[in-house]
C-alpha cells in the first residue's frame, strides 16, 4: 500500500537520491580507477571489495555493521534518558548520516555555522540547532527566508551578549517569523563562547525580550569547556545551567510558549547530562532536554574511546570505532623502521596520531604487532617496527583513527564496508 509522505520528506529523498547519481571520477580519492564514469549508484550496485576489487590506496573505510550499532546504541540510551537527541551533524557533514539519525530517533541536528545550515537544509533537514551566535547579516536573512517560505522549519540559535541581540535584530527587520534563541552560559571563567554570570544571562534575555526578531526559547551551553573537568565540576556547572533555566521561567520569560528549551551535551559527559537533565524540577512549561552528542557516529579509537561515558557506564553498552583508513607500506629502509602512503592529507592527527591495528596481504589478515605510527609527513606515516613485526613492501596497513571531526573532512566520498570486505554505500561528506 502506498504511504503519504509529507512534501519536505519527498524534497529530502529527491535530495539524497541525487547523491547517488553524482559521477565518479578524479575528485575522490581511493575508488577505482576503472570506476571512472559510474554513478555512485552504480558503482555501490556492484557491492565491489575493497580489498580485491581495484580500491587504491589510501582509501578510508566506514564499518556498516559498527555505524549501524552506534546509531542504534545513541537512540536508545537518549530515549531510557528522557532525552531530545540533536546530534552535532559538523562531525561528518554527511547528509545521508543526518538522516540516518533521524531515523534512529534524532529530534534534528545541531550545527555551528551557516554553510552547514545551508548543506542540511538543501537535504530537507527539519530541525537545526545551531551551537553559535549568529551574527552575520547576510546569514541572518537567509536565515529568515528558509523561516518565512517553511513554517514547519524551525532553527534555535545561541544568543551570548547584549551587542549580539542588536546586531541580529537589525538584520533580521521585517522577517515574518521570529528566530528562536536560547542564552549560552559560559562554561566558566576562561572558557569558549557564552555569557560569563547569571547578571549578564538576565541582560541578554532583556535584549530578547525587547525586539520582536527574536523569542527566547531556554537556556544552552556545553559542558565540554568546563575549565579542569571533572565530574563534580561538571555536574556544578549543568546545574548552573539547569537553574538559569528555571529563574527564567519563575520570571515569566517563556510566556506563551509550548515548551522550554534545555541544551546541553557533548561526546565526553553526556552521563553527567542524563543525571542533571533528571533532576530538573517542574516548570511551567514541559522541558525539551536537548543532547547534542556526534562523535558517537563514526567512534574513533583515540580521543574519544579514552573519554566517552560509556566506559563509566559499561552497563549501557559500548560504542565501536567504525572508521578504519588502509594505507600500504611502501618502503622499508631497516627493520626498525617501514613507510605506508598515508599522512597529514588523509588521517586526523590532530589529537592522537593513528593506530596500527591489522596488517593484510594476499592470504588473508594479521593483527599488527610490533607496528606502531610515530610520526606523521603530508603523504606518508613513519612506522616504527619490533623484531615481532610482520610487515612487507605491498602490505595493507588497517589503521585505526582518531577524532571523527578531522576524519570526515577529509574524504568527500566514503566507501561504507561489511566485515567481508564487500562495500554496500558511499556516504558523501560537504565541509
Amino acid at each position: 500500500m502506498a504511504v503519504d509522505r509529507p512534501a519536505e520528506a519527498l524534497d529530502a529523498l529527491e535530495a539524497l537520491a541525487r547523491l547517488a547519481e553524482e559521477r565518479v571520477d578524479h575528485r575522490f580519492r581511493g575508488l577505482p580507477p576503472d570506476a571512472e564514469g559510474l554513478t555512485v549508484g552504480e558503482l555501490a550496485t556492484q557491492r565491489r571489495n575493497l580489498f580485491t576489487d581495484g580500491f587504491t590506496t589510501p582509501v578510508l573505510a566506514l564499518s556498516a555493521e559498527r555505524l549501524e550499532h552506534n546509531l542504534r546504541l545513541m537512540e536508545t540510551y537518549a530515549a531510557r534518558h528522557g532525552l531530545v537527541f540533536a546530534p552535532h551533524g559538523k562531525t561528518s557533514m554527511a547528509p545521508q548520516l543526518f538522516h540516518r539519525q533521524i531515523e534512529h530517533g534524532a529530534w534534528g541536528i545541531t550545527l555551528a555555522v551557516p554553510h552547514q545550515v545551508r548543506v542540511a537544509r538543501a537535504f530537507g533537514i527539519q530541525r537545526v540547532f545551531l551551537a553559535n551566535e549568529l551574527v552575520d547579516p547576510a546569514a541572518l536573512k537567509w536565515i529568515a527566508s528558509q523561516l518565512a517560505a517553511d513554517p514547519s522549519f524551525r532553527l534555535i540559535c545561541y544568543v551570548d551578549s547584549v551587542r549580539g541581540v542588536e546586531l541580529m535584530d537589525a538584520a533580521l527587520q521585517g522577517s515574518a517569523r521570529p528566530v528562536d534563541v536560547v542564552v549560552e552560559l559560559a562554561a566558566g571563567e576562561g572558557a569558549r563562547t557564552g555569557v560569563r554570570t547569571e547578571a549578564e544571562c538576565a541582560a541578554v534575555a532583556d535584549a530578547v525580550a525587547a525586539v520582536d526578531t527574536l523569542r527566547l526559547v531556554g537556556a544552552a551551553g556545553y559542558e565540554g569547556e568546563v575549565p579542569r573537568a571533572d565530574p563534580e565540576r561538571v555536574h556544578a556547572w549543568l546545574r548552573r545551567l539547569t537553574a538559569l533555566a528555571a529563574g527564567f521561567d519563575k520570571a515569566g520569560r517563556f510566556e506563551g510558549l509550548d515548551e522550554i528549551v534545555v541544551s546541553a551535551g557533548g561526546s565526553a559527559w553526556f552521563d553527567a547530562v542524563a543525571d542533571v537533565f533528571g533532576e530538573i524540577p517542574e516548570l511551567s512549561l514541559p522541558v525539551m532536554k536537548l543532547l547534542r552528542s556526534g562523535a558517537y557516529v563514526s567512534h574513533d579509537v583515540g580521543h574519544y574511546r579514552r573519554v566517552t561515558p560509556f566506559n563509566r557506564l559499561p552497563e549501557e553498552g559500548a560504542l565501536h570505532p567504525a572508521f578504519r583508513l588502509w594505507a600500504q607500506v611502501v618502503s622499508r629502509p631497516s627493520p626498525e623502521q617501514a613507510f605506508v602512503n598515508a599522512g597529514k592529507r588523509d588521517a586526523a592527527y590532530d589529537l592522537d596520531l593513528p593506530v596500527a591495528e591489522v596488517v593484510r596481504r594476499a592470504g588473508g589478515e594479521h593483527p599488527a604487532n610490533g607496528v606502531t605510527v610515530t610520526s606523521l609527513s603530508d603523504q606518508h606515516a613513519w612506522i616504527g617496527t619490533t623484531p615481532e613485526a610482520d610487515l612487507q613492501i605491498g602490505d595493507w596497513l588497517g589503521l585505526g583513527l582518531s577524532h571523527p571531526c578531522t576524519s570526515f573532512d577529509k574524504w568527500q566520498l566514503i566507501p561504507v564496508v561489511e566485515q567481508d570486505g564487500t562495500v554496500v554505500d558511499y556516504v558523501r561528506t560537504f565541509f
